[in-house]
């Protein structure tokens, strides 16, 4: 693929993780007024109009019904615990912190296709593998509630939900369009987390209807740049550029929270960033001529972005 081709795809990703990052600054502000469950209802119901207008106008809404219902019903289900979890570790810890954790996800992806997909994971992948996990521990180790921490046991839960996510798009991917997996995720994640959250709804302050607003508008706008990206440069090289997820959560906790993380999260980042790196790298090598690489990173385009809600 011509040159300029990839830097396209990677300056789309980084714009793409920008207005991610922008998504999850809003979850995180809304968090701290409203339950997880009416949050993650909430973020659903804001981008799903967008979604429905985007099916509409490329693939058309005739396509939207053929799909694998099962599944499509198993990935809401995963996604609504990941948006639950994800949104209670936003409200209780920086961002830069959440995608420290979120980034062991490529980790469990990997991990989990040997027994749910049949894929053959050689030693090196498994010991980059388990140094992403070492990179788990010294991230959390160190604060005082350490392990105990409720909120860092959840993203490591949301990462484990994002992982099962993606493992069932590789499955859809053979059947389904792009578009009707993340329709009738955002469906699914609209109605289950809304009903689980109906009993508990809180009323919405009009004063918070522009945040709202600007999470389903980053959130259906960073779903196409994300499958934009990925549509014009290779995925194993345009799939690193995730990773910069850490330099804008870092801008807006410096920004809004004035937080700066400690030098041990960023030991246990750099840990995980660079297993995932080595396993996309490994996939770029292994990638049979013709076919996309099987990194974690190729399902972010109907699953949302590692990391982000």
């Amino acid at each position: 693929m011509a040159p300029s081709r990839n830097l396209r795809g990677i300056l789309t990703m980084i714009a793409a993780i920008g207005v991610l990052s922008l998504l999850d600054v809003g979850l995180k502000l809304l968090a701290a007024h409203y339950p997880p469950l009416q949050v993650a209802a909430m973020r659903g119901m804001a981008s799903w109009p967008l979604i429905l207008v985007w099916a509409a106008a490329t693939t058309g809404l005739r396509d939207l019904l053929r799909v694998r219902w099962p599944l499509q019903l198993l990935r809401g289900v995963l996604m609504i615990g990941m948006m639950v979890c994800f949104v209670y570790g936003l409200r209780h810890l920086p961002l830069t912190t959440a995608y420290t954790l979120m980034f062991v996800a490529p980790l469990l992806i990997t991990a989990l296709s040997v027994p749910l997909l049949g894929e053959h994971v050689g030693r090196g992948r498994w010991l980059a593998i388990l140094a992403g996990f070492g990179g788990v521990l010294v991230a959390l180790r160190p604060s005082g509630d350490g392990l105990a921490s409720l909120a860092g046991l959840a993203v490591l839960g949301a990462a484990t939900a994002y992982a099962l996510v993606v493992v069932t798009v590789r499955v859809l991917a053979r059947s389904d369009s792009t578009i009707s997996m993340v329709f009738w995720l955002l469906t699914v994640l609209s109605l289950g987390a809304g009903a689980l959250a109906g009993p508990d709804w809180v009323a919405v302050l009009p004063a918070h209807a522009w945040i709202i607003a600007g999470v389903g508008i980053a959130g259906a706008l960073g779903q196409y740049l994300i499958t934009s990206a990925f549509s014009q440069g290779e995925a194993s090289v345009v799939a690193p550029f995730e990773y910069s997820a850490l330099a804008w959560g870092l801008g807006f906790d410096l920004l809004i929270w004035a937080v700066l993380p400690g030098a041990t999260i960023w030991i246990g980042a750099a840990i995980i960033v660079a297993s995932g790196l080595y396993l996309i790298r490994h996939e770029r090598d292994d990638a049979r001529p013709g076919s996309a690489p099987a990194s974690a990173a190729r399902g972010d385009d109907a699953a949302g972005g590692v990391g982000h809600g």
